[in-house]
């Protein structure tokens, strides 16, 4: 090969290298700034195929899609100065590409960093405003509301980053505090518990007491009632003997007769000792013939 040739050949790598130096892509999912010799001349290129001057102008690629900043579990004071351990989380991306650029060299833990300092401040301050009941349950949604409005217009004017939402993941009481706050807790229960159980006494005393009234006024009522049947019973019975001793007495006489004999000499072994003219065998002396 010649040395016209070898230049030649040299001569178009260095072109073709120069050629694909010349042009960059920038992705749906990207931002980019195009700088000159360390200076942002183009502030937010759009997605596509450009054009750049080799070793004169250079591209700084981020990533536009949303972004999550988990903070570490941090110790907070409420209004009445009760600690809570707060876990909370944000989600953000690049809004300015030029001013993220300037303000974090377009790192990305930079500006996790610095975001997470004004996220720490904000939480303690909102929960500096608000009660332990609050910010547990009643104005939990208002505070993370305000939260994510205010760190966004921080975040929009010295990173250029927009903050979509702020949530609080989990509040907590510290581990020093648990063990007598759980305390508390089941001592609370167990006189609750105490006092249940005091009310249901009493009104078991009660309900026994109204069931034994109720007892003793059945039980009499029914043995009133069944007096006055037995009373009535026997008037009738009475009544019917009465009757029908009157209608022959001296058959009645025998009948009556008949019926002591045999329940008086049901048994054998009965004995009996009695005066033979006794009016009680009035009737067998008048059987014999």
């Amino acid at each position: 090969m010649s040395n016209k040739s070898l230049f030649g050949l040299i001569a178009a790598v260095v072109l073709a290298i120069v050629v694909w130096s010349s042009f960059y892509i920038v992705a749906e999912t990207e931002r980019a700034v195009l700088l000159q010799f360390g200076r942002v001349v183009e502030a937010d290129v759009p997605p596509g195929l450009h054009f750049k001057i080799p070793y004169v102008n250079r591209v700084r690629k981020f990533d536009g899609r949303l972004l999550t900043l988990d903070t570490s579990t941090q110790r907070f004071l409420t209004l009445e100065k009760k600690a809570v351990m707060v876990d909370a989380y944000a989600k953000w991306r690049i809004a300015d590409a030029e001013r993220f650029y300037t303000a974090t060299s377009g790192t990305k833990q930079i500006a996790d960093e610095r975001l997470s300092r004004r996220l720490e401040a904000g939480l303690r301050d909102q929960f500096g405003k608000r009660t332990l009941h609050e910010v547990v349950s009643g104005e939990r949604d208002a505070l993370m509301a305000d939260m994510t409005a205010l760190l966004d217009s921080m975040a929009r004017r010295e990173l250029g980053i927009e903050v979509l939402d702020v949530r609080v993941k989990a509040i907590d009481l510290p581990r020093e505090v648990n063990r007598s706050v759980y305390e508390r807790m089941s001592s609370e229960r167990e006189r609750e518990a105490r006092e249940h159980r005091a009310k249901g006494r009493e009104l078991a005393e009660g309900i026994r007491a109204d069931a034994d009234r109720q007892r003793r006024v059945l039980l009499a009522d029914a043995y009133r009632d069944a007096e006055e049947i037995r009373g009535d019973g026997d008037a009738q019975a009475a009544a019917i003997y009465s009757s029908a001793y009157n209608q022959n007495a001296e058959f009645y006489s025998f009948y009556r007769s008949l019926q002591a004999y045999r329940e008086s000499f049901a048994d054998k072994r009965d004995v009996m000792v009695l005066d033979p003219g006794s009016e009680f065998f009035r009737y067998l002396e008048k059987s014999r013939p």
